[in-house]
């Protein structure tokens, strides 16, 4: 499974190769990390619609936000699965994430027992 992760902030990078360790070792998982809206869409535009790939993105980021990331993601390639996260618990960001095809959505801080499941059930 190809998974790419999106987030202005770039410590979640050391983050999620921290709790994602065992996985990225034996080789069950990819991670890629994209730090803006923007050069994550280009990376997408890239795969040519691979479909075991999963996004993970923030929603709060300067530029293009999660929410375009994700309408403009699923536009193009609705078979690419797209988890939304946020730190903060809003009823319209997740309304509108549902709204425009997020497969999932998760508030910070992240549980990631419950992430590598949902993971693990897409791959």
């Amino acid at each position: 499974m190809r998974l790419m992760v999106v987030d202005d902030e770039q410590d979640v990078q050391f983050l999620f190769q921290q709790k994602f360790r065992k996985e990225l070792k034996s080789g069950k998982l990819e991670m890629h990390f994209e730090f803006s809206g923007e050069r994550a869409l280009a990376y997408v535009e890239k795969l040519n619609n691979e479909d075991s790939f999963l996004v993970l993105s923030d929603i709060n980021m300067p530029g293009m936000n999660g929410l375009e990331l994700l309408k403009r993601i699923k536009e193009k390639f609705e078979n690419i699965k797209v988890y939304m996260i946020t730190a903060y618990i809003d009823e319209y960001n997740y309304q509108t994430a549902m709204d425009h095809g997020a497969d999932d959505y998760f508030t910070k801080p992240i549980d990631f027992d419950i992430l590598k499941n949902k993971i693990i059930k897409v791959s």
